[in-house]
């Protein structure tokens, strides 16, 4: 039985290191993937809902949001490709500095990449709606 999975593609890799750089509070190796130009889109119902256009505005609600956690992260699960558009599976699992109790969640952040630079970014509650987004259609998302 080979238990082994598929190569991660470039996109997938950029995206994992990204993630990674997130959860050591490592904001320019998060934003260091984004193009100038990125539209960062967040989902009805988070503090920083909206959408928000251009390097700075990215990074200014990153460091909101980051800037609010005592301790967690955001953890990759999987990916889900269809052309140049990437979905990543996040388990989300945060204690925010002024709670006792953790925040938990599953969510699926979209991606479309252009010329090595993700120029759109953005959050789906529902990780069926995220895949659908892709043009894939979902099966069951964990």
């Amino acid at each position: 039985m080979d238990d082994s999975s598929p190569p991660l593609s470039t996109e997938a890799k950029t995206l994992k290191e990204a993630y990674d750089a997130l959860n050591r509070n490592d904001i320019p190796g998060f934003l260091r993937i984004f193009d100038p130009q990125v539209e960062r889109v967040e989902p009805s119902g988070f503090p920083g809902s909206g959408t928000y256009l251009g390097l700075d505005a990215l990074k200014a609600i990153v460091e909101l949001n980051r800037g609010k956690w005592a301790e967690g992260g955001c953890h990759v699960e999987g990916f889900v490709t269809a052309g140049d558009r990437i979905v990543v599976l996040v388990h989300v699992r945060v204690r925010l500095r002024d709670e006792t109790e953790w925040r938990e969640g599953h969510v699926g952040d979209a991606f479309i990449f252009r010329n090595g630079k993700v120029v759109y970014f953005r959050t789906f509650v529902d990780r069926e709606e995220a895949v659908s987004w892709a043009g894939v259609v979902p099966r069951q998302v964990p």
